[in-house]
């Protein structure tokens, strides 16, 4: 087997082969090694790199299946951690030249159970500065690239985690999710990436209590998102946030023949390029070939909807950067500077009209959802914009036209389901753009009802018979 052939081998089929020992996960450790070392300096996925570290566990990992003893879910499997969370004894940087560096005494709790479980980190992902922007590029670690056209950004904040996906350079990744930042990269990389509904993954405080803030998985197939939000998932004494019991996502899903789905092109609000609609219907003949009847729908949103998850993201999360700008405004990024000023004019008032826009979207959305099983929209609403985006003042364009959104958000149709954050959402591929850059759905489902999303993808995914099954179908790298 070609390198590139494990490079992109799915998880789940890279553990049958371990337990079977037709493939070593030094094996396939060197080659995602290999990779990343190649796509590295075009690309910047990563900012920390534990290749020789990762390369003895990869031989531990490989005496284990040797002896045929008891394997962790994820044994041997090279995993990229997004650069925002914590490894005890391993650096942290938040994409930031303030915190570069950080060395934590504790990891986070996902990533506790993902090195329990036996998976390996390969390295550390890249992200904007604190994580606060919808493309990926700080002054600690410079322009992380799309590996379907590196003129354009993988998206943000998981970007790193995107980009690694999709150029072969790991086999797993995390992302975290406050306005979209598992689901822009997913689309803008062509990945699957997971928002689960708030309290279903335990976060690291204080943001664990904010409803907005998700942790989930990204990775290149539907099977593999089950596979690793299975060990993530479940409650921890350290976030009383956290839901018990844990839920275990199924494996096998029956087909969703009969089903109804309800699908908006615009969420009432948003322009939207018009390759995202086309491969947005595209994906959504799909869903009718596999029995399903698709209905467009009226959610009665507007403006308003996005304009209330910026005033929540501005007033809570903006508040913390503010805090940092007064004493480090000289070494942060322009998109985060921006982020502390809107902060600091928000006001408790603005706060609580949030909730109460919150309130009214799910008033129309929450009823609409008891007639059909499952909404489908596009993830963002271009393909992707340009790779250093938000390096300074921006006007976004769609179709020509100048965006009324902020740029951060504008073109990511992500943040409403932020808002609506007890909705688990998925989002998969549904094509690529001429410009080579790929363009995603996001499948959303009643609050909680997790299963719902992972039953209608996996129908979807095995219908398109996978998104990287050869080499027609990855990055030309």
């Amino acid at each position: 087997m070609a390198d590139q052939e494990l490079c992109y081998l799915t998880a789940t089929e890279a553990l049958k082969r371990f337990k079977a020992k037709k493939l070593s996960p030094v094996e396939l450790m060197q080659a995602v090694i290999d990779r990343a070392e190649q796509v590295q300096p075009k690309l910047k996925p990563y900012t920390y790199m534990h290749f020789d570290e990762a390369m003895d566990l990869a031989k531990k990992a490989e005496a284990k299946y040797a002896k045929g003893g008891k394997t962790g879910a994820l044994e041997g499997l090279p995993i990229a951690i997004k650069d925002e969370s914590y490894i005890a004894g391993k650096p942290t940087s938040f994409g930031s030249l303030i915190t570069k560096d950080t060395i934590p005494e504790k990891s986070s709790v996902n990533n506790e159970r993902i090195l329990k479980a036996g998976a390996i980190v390969v390295g550390r992902t890249a992200t904007p500065e604190f994580s606060c922007c919808s493309v990926t590029h700080s002054k600690a670690w410079g322009i992380t690239r799309n590996p379907w056209n590196p003129k354009f950004t993988p998206g943000g904040s998981s970007g790193g985690s995107g980009s690694a996906l999709a150029a072969g350079a790991t086999t797993l990744a995390m992302g975290s999710d406050i306005g979209g930042s598992i689901r822009i990269p997913a689309s803008a990389t062509g990945v699957v990436g997971y928002k689960p509904p708030y309290g279903r993954n335990a976060d690291d405080a204080p943001f664990n209590l904010d409803p907005y803030c998700h942790t989930g998985p990204m990775t290149r197939s539907v099977a593999d998102a089950i596979l690793l939000q299975n060990v993530i998932c479940g409650p921890s004494p350290t976030d009383i946030a956290s839901l018990k019991p844990k839920l275990t996502l199924p494996t096998d899903y029956k087909p969703i023949k009969g089903w109804k789905i309800a699908y908006s092109m615009d969420l009432d609000c948003f322009e939207v390029d018009k390759e995202v609609v086309a491969n947005t219907r595209a994906a959504l003949e799909v869903f009718k070939s596999l029995g399903a009847t698709v209905e467009e729908v009226e959610l009665g949103w507007g403006p308003w909807a996005l304009e209330t998850g910026v005033a929540h993201l501005d007033h809570l999360f903006g508040s913390s950067l503010a805090k940092l700008a007064k004493k480090h405004r000289k070494i942060m990024t322009y998109y985060a500077l921006d982020f502390a000023k809107a902060a600091v004019k928000s006001k408790a008032s603005d706060f609580l009209a949030a909730m109460e826009g919150a309130a009214k979207m799910y008033e129309t959305f929450g009823p609409l959802m008891e007639k059909y099983d499952a909404f489908i929209c596009p993830t963002l609403a271009l393909p992707a914009v340009k790779a250093d985006f938000m390096s300074g003042p921006e006007v976004l364009k769609i179709n020509g036209k100048v965006s009324k959104f902020n740029p951060v958000l504008g073109w990511c149709m992500t943040t409403p389901f932020n808002t609506l954050s007890r909705c688990p959402v998925l989002a998969v591929p549904s094509g690529h753009a001429k410009n080579g850059v790929p363009t995603g759905i996001q499948i959303i489902s009643r609050t909680y009802e997790d299963a719902t999303v992972f039953q209608a993808a996996t129908a979807y995914e095995a219908a398109l018979g996978g998104w990287y099954r050869d080499n027609g179908h990855r990055p030309k790298l």
